[in-house]
């Protein structure tokens, strides 16, 4: 009897837990299709109600209201930034933002630069807000997938590539 009063216990609190865990995933691809570095922020749809709700009026609609959805782009898109290895920033351009299910993602890219070796990247997406928050992010086409996780102080992190032999 007590064993299955703590399973049901348990079973009642799990969806206050669910998402006890601020964070978010970003992809930055280096797409030899097209280019480009793209980087592709995904965030949970209820973070961003609430992070609109601190960072503006308390009547923003994430959901629905384009206005409201390219204020938060915006936001994200002020708190990432890329560099080379050297230092040298790489001005990453707004492609845009959408409400996807459960989650809002907001898209930039920048063109690749000629004999890039690594980078060097900052992401402070609601950790302004939440100072727990996440933020993972995984590096992609340029050999092992890198990843990057911001926590804490964290404030420029830097991948670097390993050299590639040619095909």
């Amino acid at each position: 009897m007590r064993f299955a009063a703590i399973i049901l216990a348990l079973l009642l609190s799990a969806p206050t837990m669910a998402h006890q865990l601020k964070a978010s995933v970003t992809t930055v691809l280096f797409n030899k299709r097209t280019n480009n570095i793209e980087l592709m922020h995904r965030f949970y749809l209820h973070d961003t109600e609430h992070a609109v709700e601190h960072l503006f009026d308390g009547n923003a609609d994430i959901l629905s209201n384009k206005e409201d959805q390219k204020r938060f782009a915006d936001y994200v898109e002020s708190h990432i930034a890329l560099q080379t290895l050297g230092g040298k920033p790489l001005e990453l351009k707004d492609v845009g933002a959408q409400v996807d299910g459960k989650f809002f993602w907001v898209y930039q890219e920048v063109t690749i630069p000629e004999g890039i070796h690594g980078i060097r990247m900052s992401n402070g997406a609601l950790r302004d807000l939440w100072p727990a928050q996440v933020n993972m992010v995984n590096i992609e086409g340029k050999g092992k997938v890198k990843t990057l996780t911001f926590s804490q102080d964290d404030t420029w992190l830097e991948a670097r590539f390993e050299s590639v032999n040619p095909e």
